[in-house]
């Protein structure tokens, strides 16, 4: 495994998981309150939401820092 992926956080968790996580954490209103793309605010679901993202560079990016910023938020509460 290259160094640059043993570093990756992101390394190994598909998008499907990435979106389903903070739709469980948040619910899709907070999610689409945090993120203001449409897939998250009109009719969302997951399956549309991976479309969307996988076609759409920035959006992913903002669904995955997001994700990495809730991860980092829970670790520090886990460790309080």
């Amino acid at each position: 495994m290259s160094e640059q992926q043993i570093n990756n956080p992101l390394h190994g968790i598909t998008l499907e998981q990435i979106v389903n996580s903070l739709v469980n954490d948040y619910g899709w209103s907070a999610l689409g309150k945090r993120i203001s793309i449409r897939c998250f605010n009109s009719s969302p679901s997951v399956k549309s939401s991976l479309k969307f993202l996988r076609r759409t560079p920035w959006a992913r990016k903002k669904v995955e820092n997001l994700y990495l910023n809730t991860l980092k938020s829970k670790r520090k509460n886990k460790l309080s």
